[in-house]
Protein backbone atom coordinates (compact mmCIF):
# COMPACT_ATOMS: atom_id res chain seq x y z
CA UNK A 1 0.00 0.00 0.00
CA UNK A 2 1.67 3.51 -1.16
CA UNK A 3 0.24 6.08 0.90
CA UNK A 4 2.28 9.50 1.08
CA UNK A 5 3.03 11.16 4.63
CA UNK A 6 0.39 14.30 3.62
CA UNK A 7 -2.05 11.68 3.04
CA UNK A 8 -1.73 9.89 6.13
CA UNK A 9 -1.47 13.41 7.86
CA UNK A 10 -4.90 14.42 6.38
CA UNK A 11 -6.64 10.37 7.30
CA UNK A 12 -5.65 11.64 10.58
CA UNK A 13 -7.77 14.91 10.42
CA UNK A 14 -10.22 13.22 8.29
CA UNK A 15 -10.93 11.16 11.43
CA UNK A 16 -10.78 14.36 13.89
CA UNK A 17 -13.52 15.41 11.74
CA UNK A 18 -15.54 12.53 11.96
CA UNK A 19 -14.77 12.95 15.99
CA UNK A 20 -16.24 16.40 15.61
CA UNK A 21 -19.74 15.17 14.56
CA UNK A 22 -20.80 12.65 16.56
CA UNK A 23 -23.87 12.58 18.19
CA UNK A 24 -25.33 14.89 15.16
CA UNK A 25 -25.22 12.61 11.75
CA UNK A 26 -27.16 9.30 12.77
CA UNK A 27 -28.72 7.14 10.85
CA UNK A 28 -25.72 8.53 9.04
CA UNK A 29 -21.93 7.74 9.48
CA UNK A 30 -19.74 10.73 11.14
CA UNK A 31 -17.63 10.92 8.12
CA UNK A 32 -14.16 13.02 7.95
CA UNK A 33 -12.67 13.60 4.35
CA UNK A 34 -10.19 16.15 3.35
CA UNK A 35 -8.97 17.63 -0.41
CA UNK A 36 -5.49 17.41 -1.29
CA UNK A 37 -4.16 19.50 -3.70
CA UNK A 38 -2.33 18.30 -6.90
CA UNK A 39 0.78 19.34 -4.71
CA UNK A 40 0.25 17.32 -1.36
CA UNK A 41 -1.27 20.84 0.04
CA UNK A 42 -4.55 20.55 1.63
CA UNK A 43 -7.29 22.96 -0.03
CA UNK A 44 -10.70 21.72 1.22
CA UNK A 45 -12.16 19.82 4.20
CA UNK A 46 -15.67 18.80 5.91
CA UNK A 47 -17.77 16.43 7.85
CA UNK A 48 -20.91 14.94 7.11
CA UNK A 49 -23.57 16.73 8.20
CA UNK A 50 -27.31 16.06 9.50
CA UNK A 51 -29.65 13.91 7.86
CA UNK A 52 -30.30 15.06 4.69
CA UNK A 53 -27.15 17.16 4.25
CA UNK A 54 -23.84 17.29 2.42
CA UNK A 55 -21.88 13.91 2.96
CA UNK A 56 -18.07 14.66 3.88
CA UNK A 57 -16.74 14.94 1.01
CA UNK A 58 -19.53 17.21 -0.93
CA UNK A 59 -18.70 19.60 1.66
CA UNK A 60 -14.83 19.04 1.21
CA UNK A 61 -15.16 19.87 -2.41
CA UNK A 62 -17.19 23.02 -1.49
CA UNK A 63 -14.34 24.22 0.40
CA UNK A 64 -11.75 23.09 -1.87
CA UNK A 65 -13.34 24.50 -5.28
CA UNK A 66 -11.11 23.98 -8.54
CA UNK A 67 -8.06 22.87 -6.58
CA UNK A 68 -9.57 20.04 -6.46
CA UNK A 69 -9.00 18.69 -10.09
CA UNK A 70 -6.03 16.82 -10.54
CA UNK A 71 -5.80 16.23 -6.51
CA UNK A 72 -6.39 13.69 -3.82
CA UNK A 73 -9.69 12.53 -1.52
CA UNK A 74 -8.95 11.42 1.96
CA UNK A 75 -12.19 10.12 3.12
CA UNK A 76 -13.11 7.84 6.66
CA UNK A 77 -15.32 6.23 4.54
CA UNK A 78 -15.79 4.37 1.12
CA UNK A 79 -17.55 7.35 -1.03
CA UNK A 80 -21.52 6.15 -1.59
CA UNK A 81 -22.36 5.54 -5.26
CA UNK A 82 -26.15 5.70 -4.78
CA UNK A 83 -28.74 8.81 -4.35
CA UNK A 84 -30.62 9.07 -1.03
CA UNK A 85 -31.49 12.12 0.68
CA UNK A 86 -28.49 13.75 -1.62
CA UNK A 87 -26.67 12.33 -4.46
CA UNK A 88 -23.62 10.09 -4.91
CA UNK A 89 -20.72 11.35 -3.41
CA UNK A 90 -18.41 9.25 -6.09
CA UNK A 91 -19.91 11.24 -8.64
CA UNK A 92 -19.16 13.85 -7.23
CA UNK A 93 -15.75 13.13 -6.93
CA UNK A 94 -15.29 12.47 -10.76
CA UNK A 95 -16.86 15.68 -11.32
CA UNK A 96 -14.32 17.59 -9.46
CA UNK A 97 -11.77 16.08 -11.28
CA UNK A 98 -9.86 14.16 -8.45
CA UNK A 99 -7.50 11.81 -9.69
CA UNK A 100 -6.81 10.24 -6.31
CA UNK A 101 -8.88 8.61 -3.72
CA UNK A 102 -7.52 7.73 -0.46
CA UNK A 103 -10.13 5.19 1.81
CA UNK A 104 -9.79 4.20 5.43
CA UNK A 105 -13.20 1.80 6.06
CA UNK A 106 -14.76 0.52 2.41
CA UNK A 107 -18.61 0.63 2.37
CA UNK A 108 -19.91 -2.39 4.50
CA UNK A 109 -23.65 -2.01 2.82
CA UNK A 110 -25.01 -3.23 -0.55
CA UNK A 111 -26.84 0.05 -0.96
CA UNK A 112 -24.34 2.48 -0.63
CA UNK A 113 -21.59 0.46 -2.12
CA UNK A 114 -19.49 0.58 -5.51
CA UNK A 115 -18.22 4.13 -5.40
CA UNK A 116 -14.65 2.93 -4.89
CA UNK A 117 -15.15 0.27 -8.25
CA UNK A 118 -16.99 3.27 -9.65
CA UNK A 119 -13.68 5.22 -9.21
CA UNK A 120 -11.71 2.72 -10.98
CA UNK A 121 -13.36 2.14 -13.86
CA UNK A 122 -13.58 5.77 -14.45
CA UNK A 123 -9.55 5.96 -14.27
CA UNK A 124 -9.26 7.25 -10.87
CA UNK A 125 -6.39 6.15 -8.47
CA UNK A 126 -8.01 4.45 -5.42
CA UNK A 127 -6.23 2.99 -2.26
CA UNK A 128 -8.34 1.32 0.40
CA UNK A 129 -8.07 -0.03 3.74
CA UNK A 130 -5.77 3.11 4.92
CA UNK A 131 -5.21 3.27 8.50
CA UNK A 132 -8.75 1.35 8.41
CA UNK A 133 -8.63 -0.48 11.73
CA UNK A 134 -8.10 3.30 13.94
CA UNK A 135 -11.27 4.61 11.67
CA UNK A 136 -13.14 1.51 12.82
CA UNK A 137 -12.69 2.11 16.23
CA UNK A 138 -13.01 5.80 16.20
CA UNK A 139 -16.15 7.74 14.91
CA UNK A 140 -17.53 5.21 13.26
CA UNK A 141 -17.77 2.59 15.46
CA UNK A 142 -21.31 2.78 16.19
CA UNK A 143 -22.67 3.01 12.72
CA UNK A 144 -20.45 0.07 12.14
CA UNK A 145 -22.13 -1.58 14.96
CA UNK A 146 -25.83 -0.36 13.28
CA UNK A 147 -24.69 -2.09 10.04
CA UNK A 148 -23.40 -5.44 11.50
CA UNK A 149 -25.56 -6.35 14.36
CA UNK A 150 -28.37 -3.70 13.39
CA UNK A 151 -28.77 -1.99 17.38
CA UNK A 152 -26.78 1.19 18.88
CA UNK A 153 -23.12 1.37 19.90
CA UNK A 154 -23.39 1.12 23.60
CA UNK A 155 -21.10 3.37 25.87
CA UNK A 156 -21.32 2.93 29.84
CA UNK A 157 -20.44 5.81 31.84
CA UNK A 158 -19.73 5.38 35.58
CA UNK A 159 -18.11 7.54 38.40
CA UNK A 160 -17.14 5.51 41.37
CA UNK A 161 -14.40 5.72 44.33
CA UNK A 162 -11.19 3.90 44.41
CA UNK A 163 -12.91 1.09 45.88
CA UNK A 164 -15.37 1.14 43.39
CA UNK A 165 -18.61 2.33 45.01
CA UNK A 166 -21.08 4.89 43.22
CA UNK A 167 -22.58 6.31 46.57
CA UNK A 168 -22.13 6.06 50.01
CA UNK A 169 -23.91 3.78 52.24
CA UNK A 170 -26.82 6.38 53.13
CA UNK A 171 -27.32 6.71 49.41
CA UNK A 172 -25.41 10.24 48.61
CA UNK A 173 -23.19 10.35 45.53
CA UNK A 174 -23.19 14.46 44.38
CA UNK A 175 -20.23 14.73 43.63
CA UNK A 176 -17.68 11.72 43.63
CA UNK A 177 -15.99 13.18 41.06
CA UNK A 178 -14.86 17.14 40.39
CA UNK A 179 -15.75 19.32 37.94
CA UNK A 180 -13.12 18.47 34.98
CA UNK A 181 -14.77 14.66 35.03
CA UNK A 182 -18.06 16.22 35.12
CA UNK A 183 -17.46 18.77 32.15
CA UNK A 184 -15.91 15.18 30.49
CA UNK A 185 -19.57 13.84 30.93
CA UNK A 186 -21.54 16.70 29.40
CA UNK A 187 -18.96 16.37 26.17
CA UNK A 188 -19.41 12.52 26.15
CA UNK A 189 -23.19 13.26 26.10
CA UNK A 190 -22.73 15.61 23.20
CA UNK A 191 -20.94 13.06 20.96
CA UNK A 192 -24.25 10.50 22.10
CA UNK A 193 -27.54 10.20 20.25
CA UNK A 194 -29.38 8.83 23.41
CA UNK A 195 -28.56 9.35 27.03
CA UNK A 196 -30.64 6.20 29.31
CA UNK A 197 -31.13 5.40 32.92
CA UNK A 198 -33.31 3.28 34.94
CA UNK A 199 -36.44 4.70 36.97
CA UNK A 200 -34.20 4.41 40.32
CA UNK A 201 -31.62 6.31 39.31
CA UNK A 202 -34.18 8.96 37.96
CA UNK A 203 -36.07 8.30 41.21
CA UNK A 204 -33.14 8.66 43.43
CA UNK A 205 -30.88 11.40 41.41
CA UNK A 206 -33.33 13.16 39.01
CA UNK A 207 -31.21 13.83 36.64
CA UNK A 208 -32.51 16.37 33.50
CA UNK A 209 -29.72 14.80 31.80
CA UNK A 210 -28.85 17.78 29.14
CA UNK A 211 -25.64 18.47 27.62
CA UNK A 212 -24.24 22.03 29.42
CA UNK A 213 -21.60 24.19 27.77
CA UNK A 214 -18.45 25.50 29.62
CA UNK A 215 -20.80 28.20 31.22
CA UNK A 216 -23.22 25.90 32.04
CA UNK A 217 -25.88 26.56 29.32
CA UNK A 218 -27.54 24.17 28.05
CA UNK A 219 -25.79 23.28 24.84
CA UNK A 220 -27.31 22.63 21.41
CA UNK A 221 -26.73 19.04 21.12
CA UNK A 222 -29.77 17.28 22.72
CA UNK A 223 -29.33 13.58 22.62
CA UNK A 224 -32.79 12.05 23.54
CA UNK A 225 -33.19 10.98 27.29
CA UNK A 226 -34.29 7.83 28.24
CA UNK A 227 -36.00 5.93 31.09
CA UNK A 228 -36.77 2.60 31.60
CA UNK A 229 -39.65 2.67 33.49
CA UNK A 230 -41.37 -1.05 33.58
CA UNK A 231 -43.02 -0.37 36.41
CA UNK A 232 -44.62 3.22 35.54
CA UNK A 233 -42.99 4.86 38.95
CA UNK A 234 -41.65 8.27 36.64
CA UNK A 235 -43.68 11.42 38.27
CA UNK A 236 -44.91 14.38 36.09
CA UNK A 237 -42.62 16.32 38.14
CA UNK A 238 -39.43 14.47 37.47
CA UNK A 239 -36.80 16.88 35.66
CA UNK A 240 -36.06 14.71 32.64
CA UNK A 241 -39.20 15.47 31.30
CA UNK A 242 -39.08 19.16 30.94
CA UNK A 243 -38.78 20.60 27.31
CA UNK A 244 -35.15 21.00 27.80
CA UNK A 245 -34.68 17.89 25.43
CA UNK A 246 -36.53 14.89 23.61
CA UNK A 247 -37.76 12.38 26.12
CA UNK A 248 -38.77 8.72 25.82
CA UNK A 249 -40.28 6.76 28.43
CA UNK A 250 -39.57 2.96 27.69
CA UNK A 251 -41.26 -0.24 28.77
CA UNK A 252 -38.41 -2.62 27.46
CA UNK A 253 -38.26 -6.15 29.44
CA UNK A 254 -34.89 -5.99 28.37
CA UNK A 255 -31.44 -4.39 27.20
CA UNK A 256 -31.89 -5.75 23.76
CA UNK A 257 -35.41 -4.97 23.28
CA UNK A 258 -34.67 -1.53 24.30
CA UNK A 259 -31.96 -1.70 22.18
CA UNK A 260 -34.11 -2.39 19.13
CA UNK A 261 -36.33 0.32 19.68
CA UNK A 262 -33.73 3.24 19.87
CA UNK A 263 -32.18 1.58 16.77
CA UNK A 264 -35.82 2.01 15.05
CA UNK A 265 -35.43 5.99 16.20
CA UNK A 266 -32.49 6.21 14.20
CA UNK A 267 -30.04 6.42 17.28
CA UNK A 268 -26.83 4.84 16.62
CA UNK A 269 -25.15 5.55 19.44
CA UNK A 270 -26.20 5.31 22.73
CA UNK A 271 -24.75 6.42 26.61
CA UNK A 272 -25.84 4.38 29.45
CA UNK A 273 -26.04 6.16 32.46
CA UNK A 274 -27.76 3.79 34.70
CA UNK A 275 -27.07 2.82 37.80
CA UNK A 276 -25.41 -0.90 38.80
CA UNK A 277 -28.53 -3.01 37.97
CA UNK A 278 -29.05 -1.77 34.62
CA UNK A 279 -25.12 -1.42 33.63
CA UNK A 280 -25.07 -5.48 34.90
CA UNK A 281 -28.29 -6.16 32.69
CA UNK A 282 -26.71 -4.76 29.53
CA UNK A 283 -23.33 -6.26 30.96
CA UNK A 284 -24.89 -10.30 30.84
CA UNK A 285 -26.14 -9.82 27.24
CA UNK A 286 -22.81 -8.71 26.33
CA UNK A 287 -23.99 -5.54 25.05
CA UNK A 288 -21.59 -2.85 26.69
CA UNK A 289 -19.18 -2.06 23.92
CA UNK A 290 -16.96 0.76 25.66
CA UNK A 291 -16.71 1.86 29.08
CA UNK A 292 -15.89 5.48 30.45
CA UNK A 293 -14.64 5.32 33.71
CA UNK A 294 -14.27 8.06 36.01
CA UNK A 295 -12.02 6.61 39.00
CA UNK A 296 -12.13 9.21 42.17
CA UNK A 297 -8.96 8.77 44.63
CA UNK A 298 -11.52 8.23 47.67
CA UNK A 299 -12.54 5.70 49.81
CA UNK A 300 -15.80 4.78 50.93
CA UNK A 301 -15.99 1.26 52.25
CA UNK A 302 -19.50 0.50 51.98
CA UNK A 303 -22.01 2.00 49.75
CA UNK A 304 -23.67 0.24 45.75
CA UNK A 305 -20.47 -1.34 43.59
CA UNK A 306 -20.49 0.55 40.66
CA UNK A 307 -21.89 -3.05 38.52
CA UNK A 308 -24.58 -5.16 39.88
CA UNK A 309 -24.37 -8.99 39.94
CA UNK A 310 -23.18 -10.38 36.41
CA UNK A 311 -23.76 -13.84 37.22
CA UNK A 312 -20.16 -14.77 37.51
CA UNK A 313 -19.39 -17.13 40.05
CA UNK A 314 -15.44 -18.13 39.58
CA UNK A 315 -12.54 -16.07 38.68
CA UNK A 316 -11.97 -17.93 35.35
CA UNK A 317 -15.32 -16.48 34.17
CA UNK A 318 -14.14 -13.02 34.90
CA UNK A 319 -15.60 -10.17 31.96
CA UNK A 320 -12.00 -8.73 30.94
CA UNK A 321 -11.47 -5.62 29.87
CA UNK A 322 -9.02 -3.86 27.37
CA UNK A 323 -7.52 -0.65 28.67
CA UNK A 324 -7.57 1.95 25.37
CA UNK A 325 -6.94 5.32 26.82
CA UNK A 326 -5.92 6.87 30.29
CA UNK A 327 -6.44 10.64 30.75
CA UNK A 328 -6.37 12.47 33.97
CA UNK A 329 -9.23 14.80 34.66
CA UNK A 330 -7.95 17.38 37.57
CA UNK A 331 -7.57 14.74 40.73
CA UNK A 332 -9.60 12.11 39.06
CA UNK A 333 -8.94 9.73 36.29
CA UNK A 334 -10.63 8.64 33.02
CA UNK A 335 -10.25 5.20 31.84
CA UNK A 336 -11.90 3.86 28.37
CA UNK A 337 -11.52 0.45 28.28
CA UNK A 338 -13.59 -2.38 25.79
CA UNK A 339 -14.77 -5.60 26.62
CA UNK A 340 -12.32 -8.11 24.92
CA UNK A 341 -15.40 -10.41 24.05
CA UNK A 342 -17.25 -10.08 20.97
CA UNK A 343 -21.20 -10.23 20.99
CA UNK A 344 -21.29 -11.24 17.39
CA UNK A 345 -24.13 -9.65 15.17
CA UNK A 346 -25.34 -9.69 11.89
CA UNK A 347 -25.09 -7.70 8.26
CA UNK A 348 -27.61 -5.01 7.32
CA UNK A 349 -28.18 -4.33 4.35
CA UNK A 350 -29.30 -0.51 5.16
CA UNK A 351 -26.76 2.39 3.94
CA UNK A 352 -26.85 6.07 3.97
CA UNK A 353 -29.64 8.54 3.18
Amino acid sequence: MSVSPAERTAMARARRLGDAVLGTTSPNPPVGAVILAADGTPVGEGATARPGGPHAEIAALERAGARARGGTAVVTLEPCAHTGRTGPCADALLAAGVARVVIAVPEPTELAGGGADQLREAGVDVEVGVEQAEAEAGALAGWLTGVREHRPFVVWKVAATLDGRVAAADGTSRWITGEPARAAVHRLRASCDAVVVGSGTALTDDPQLTVRDADGRIADRRPLRVVVDRRNRLPATARVLDDAAPTFISRAGSPRELLAELFDRDVRRVLLEGGPTLAAAFLREGLVDEAVVHLAPTLLGAGPSLVGDLGIATITGALSLAIVEVTPLGGDVQLRLRPTRHTGGRQSANGRS
